[in-house]
């Protein structure tokens, strides 16, 4: 019935029904024409902009002429119009605050011949499919960041073994520009992605609100519908940078479809187009990538005028949030016991940081990045260093030290110096160097423990000859005691080694020469 002409007389009861407000479930109902019908000629009269007693004073062969005939001129200038129009201001509806009715709103009043709201919202949807078939999201500037590793890997070689070892490939696009950054990688593991992730962000010099991984283990370490568990790291890298993690969903592929849609394209424009012998290394493979990225960005759009990279350099970099001072520094743990010297040791450096003393025997949980470390008793932070790797030696905050508040543990010099005299003088003496040599004594507490143990291990003579000969040397700790005893020169009479004369050779000079 849509495609039969009905009469003019039940025309102008559509049309009148309709000014008089009625639905086009209520117009159908009374007129007996079927809805479809009924829409095929309002959208005519809402395009024709006429009013009801214009209508009443048309003939019907006027009125058929109108409605049956419409001149496919005028139709064809408005939609032209609204193409032109939409063309250039498609991009201001990825702006935040943008709608569809906004942009109408400024379309109308810039063409008052133009479109209603229905018929511009139904002939924008149709450009939209035209203009965008594939690839199109609606998201809005600096909102969020996607990224995922491709499916098939890159490969590099060892110049020095000729193994050829396999690379993932990450890929990161911005949902409003589909500005893309793209980096080979050794792995992965959470180290790596998340390096990924902060290069990615420097790269856009920004950072969006939102980060949507896929669900790999360095991200989401249990997948739920609606509260996923995330890696503590991963999370912590998006809080330093003002990011909420939104995990896609699984088998869910529209929530990540601009992503794929990116690693499709990397695969088209980047690996097809990589040397086919191998790169030496992930440095020598990057560049490469970069170069191929940089054309890949600065490639107009299909159909479009303009390219991702001005795309994102016109409307979505302003708006990405700015990046923090420093960078993320991943951070790892484990659990320790403070000692009786007021220190927890980081055993993977093995080296020893104070805590407050009234922690002594507790234990403490210690966080460390590559530059700091993080004591917590109790999920309360008790003290902050700076990390150091040098094994064996100390970081003390003169403030912990049980001596600073005068208050007398198991342990102190006295403790140790009556030890060591028990064993004898040399030994009192030679402590007592140990204890002086360190900032605080607290920090020579474990060398004098370790020290003093050797009297029972290798006998109290033993343990005095050592100390009178680390004592020649002026070397006080543990470790030269221990070299000591274990190389056996504690046995050699120090007096007898110095007056031994030197042996004659015919290949040495001697003093004359020299005069």
């Amino acid at each position: 019935m849509a495609n039969t002409p009905i009469v003019m007389s039940k025309l102008r009861q559509i049309v009148k029904l309709y000014y008089q407000g009625q639905s086009k479930l209520q117009i159908s109902t009374v007129t007996g024409i079927s809805r479809n019908t009924i829409k095929k000629y309002l959208h005519i009269l809402t395009a024709l902009k006429t009013t009801w007693e214009e209508v009443t004073r048309l003939s019907d062969k006027d009125l058929d002429d109108l409605f049956c005939k419409v001149p496919e001129r005028v139709v064809d200038e408005r939609l032209a119009a609204l193409h032109d129009y939409l063309n250039a201001n498609e991009k201001r509806l990825k702006k935040r605050g943008m709608t569809l009715h906004r942009l109408w709103e400024e379309y109308f009043i810039a063409h008052p011949s133009g479109y209603k709201t229905t018929a511009f919202y139904h002939n924008y949807n149709l450009w939209k499919r035209r203009a965008q078939p594939s690839m199109h999201m609606n998201h809005k500037a600096g909102d969020k960041m996607f990224v995922d590793y491709t499916g098939q890997k890159l490969s590099i070689v060892d110049t020095y073994t000729g193994e050829i070892k396999a690379v993932e490939v990450f890929v990161a696009i911005l949902g409003g520009s589909q500005y893309t950054y793209v980096e080979a990688v050794e792995s992965q593991r959470v180290e790596d992605f998340i390096s990924c992730c902060e290069n990615a962000l420097h790269f856009f010099e920004g950072s969006p609100n939102v980060i949507v991984p896929d669900n790999l283990k360095s991200a989401v370490v249990k997948t739920n519908r609606y509260e996923p568990k995330l890696n503590e790291n991963f999370e912590a890298f998006a809080d330093h940078y003002n990011m909420v993690v939104m995990p896609a969903r699984a088998y869910k592929p529209k929530d990540k479809s601009l992503v794929e849609g990116a690693v499709k394209i990397t695969y088209m424009r980047i690996f097809s187009s990589l040397p086919d012998t191998p790169c030496t290394s992930l440095e020598e493979l990057n560049t490469l990538i970069q170069e191929r990225l940089a054309a890949h960005n600065a490639t107009s759009f299909k159909g479009r005028q303009y390219s991702r990279k001005e795309q994102f350099e016109e409307m979505e970099k302003a708006v990405l949030q700015p990046l923090p001072q420093n960078r993320f520094e991943l951070r790892r743990s484990l659990t320790a016991t403070a000692m009786k010297n007021g220190h927890v040791c980081l055993s993977e450096d093995k080296h020893y940081y104070s805590v407050p003393y009234s922690y002594i025997g507790k234990k403490l949980k210690l966080l460390y990045s590559k530059s700091q470390i993080e004591i917590y008793y109790k999920y309360e932070l008790i003290a902050t260093h700076k990390r150091i790797r040098s094994p064996h030696n100390y970081t003390t905050d003169p403030a912990h030290m049980a001596t600073q508040h005068k208050v007398l543990a198991e342990w102190n010099p006295d403790y140790f110096l009556q030890q060591a005299r028990e064993i004898s003088i040399d030994v009192e003496l030679y402590i007592a160097q140990v204890l002086q040599k360190k900032q605080h004594p607290e920090q020579a507490y474990k060398s004098c423990q370790g020290i003093l143990s050797f009297a029972k291990r290798v006998g109290h003579q033993r343990l005095t000859k050592a100390c009178q000969r680390a004592h020649s040397y002026g070397l006080y700790h543990y470790r030269a005691i221990e070299d000591i005893l274990k190389k056996g020169l504690d046995i050699y009479d120090l007096e007898q080694e110095h007056t031994v004369p030197m042996p004659m050779h015919e290949n040495i000079r001697g003093e004359q020469y020299y005069q």
